[in-house]
């Protein structure tokens, strides 16, 4: 697999790797946006990371935003149903409506980047965005940015 043997080219160096949900692992365009539960699941993109998750040096998070502070729960229980491999802990879902609105999903993953301790991981970003992940590697170089598309073999 493709995304599996790019993991293992970086070497025994730990690995912390965020990955967006909607338009990664979840298909965004099905069902309502309030109806998190409705969407499908990706279930390929979800068999490789939960592969690449077993990985002795490599930690798999979650990086999602959401409009609304509801949509937390919403996803989480998507998670658990979908994708159980994402621990809690490593549960990252940033709801707009925290902020009233004033920040978009590319400041909020921007601004959560920022504070991820390094600790001489290599950070990986995986997100379906151009944009975002355009933004990202500026801020950040040190940072891999993925597109989703490096899940499909």
């Amino acid at each position: 697999m493709y995304f599996e043997d790019f993991i293992s080219e970086i070497g025994n160096k730990k690995i912390k790797i965020y990955v967006d949900m909607d338009g990664v692992i979840a298909d965004y365009v099905v069902g309502d946006p309030y109806d998190y539960d409705k969407k499908r699941p990706l279930r390929s993109n979800i068999k490789n990371l939960e592969e690449v998750s077993k990985m002795e040096n490599v930690d798999v998070y979650i990086l999602s935003a959401s409009r609304m502070n509801c949509g937390v729960d919403e996803k989480n229980v998507w998670l658990d149903i979908n994708a159980p491999f994402f621990k809690k802990e490593n549960r990252n879902i940033l709801p707009r409506e925290l902020y009233n609105f004033e920040k978009s999903s590319e400041e909020l993953k921007v601004d959560f980047i920022r504070n991820i301790e390094r600790d001489g991981s290599q950070i990986i970003i995986i997100d379906d965005d151009p944009m975002i992940l355009k933004t990202i590697k500026k801020e950040f170089p040190d940072v891999i940015v993925l597109k989703d598309t490096a899940l499909v073999d």
